[in-house]
């Protein structure tokens, strides 16, 4: 089997979770539902069903529609994080390889892999429309798995919120955290994180001594 690392795009490879959270926010708001902001970040990495279900208590589809519409306003102003198309590169550059494994749907996720603009390094894409559940269930890691052509003791997962520890954990694999997404350190370690990093270049200069570099020279 290959060696390889599956990443999380929002919130760690490209700066929108705090986008995404406003998006949500108007949504409610626009329902008249009183969501706080606060609470709402707690959930960003979740699918759609499950934040709506999380933090109204029932199922309204039509909330996902809208929070599409008003993330679809300012999407273009989410940006990639530094060094983490470099990132992506340098690991592909050594063997490993990268699957991107996201909750976006389909046209949120067409902005972010432009913004990426690292298709010579992603071996794979996998996003909501290729899983029944969105995280925190473990679809999106198992079919990156699977779609990687990767076994879970050979592989590690690169994500910034709980819902990606919760949802790698459940397939057998190691995840490093990064503190891009908003998520503090301590609550990252306490959901089963293996290392935690402050960025993508945190990760990348610090990569010969990290898990991931670990992963890829067979070691780990």
């Amino acid at each position: 089997m290959a060696r390889g690392v599956i990443f999380d795009i929002d919130g760690t490879l490209v700066d929108s979770n705090y986008l995404h959270t406003l998006a949500w926010y108007r949504a409610f708001a626009e329902a008249g539902e009183d969501v706080p902001a606060y609470r709402i970040h707690r959930c960003i990495g979740m699918g759609s069903a499950q934040l709506i279900k999380e933090l109204i208590g029932r199922d309204q589809p039509d909330l996902s529609d809208a929070h599409s519409r008003q993330y679809r306003e300012l999407r273009e102003e989410s940006r990639l994080f530094d060094q983490a198309r470099e990132l992506l590169r340098e690991i592909a550059r050594r063997g490993g390889r990268v699957v991107l494994a996201t909750s976006a749907k389909p046209e949120e996720l067409e902005v972010l892999l432009r913004k990426l603009d690292a298709e010579d390094a992603i071996h794979e894409v996998i996003s909501s429309k290729d899983v029944e559940a969105a995280k925190p269930e473990p679809d999106v890691f198992a079919k990156a798995l699977e779609a990687g052509g990767l076994d879970p003791r050979r592989a590690v997962a690169v994500g910034d919120s709980v819902w990606d520890l919760a949802a790698a954990g459940r397939c057998g694999l190691r995840c490093i955290a990064l503190l891009t997404g908003g998520t503090g350190g301590c609550e990252l370690e306490a959901a089963g994180a293996a290392e935690v990093f402050s960025s993508p270049a945190d990760l990348l200069e610090r990569l010969d001594s990290s898990l991931v570099g670990s992963v890829l020279r067979g070691e780990a």
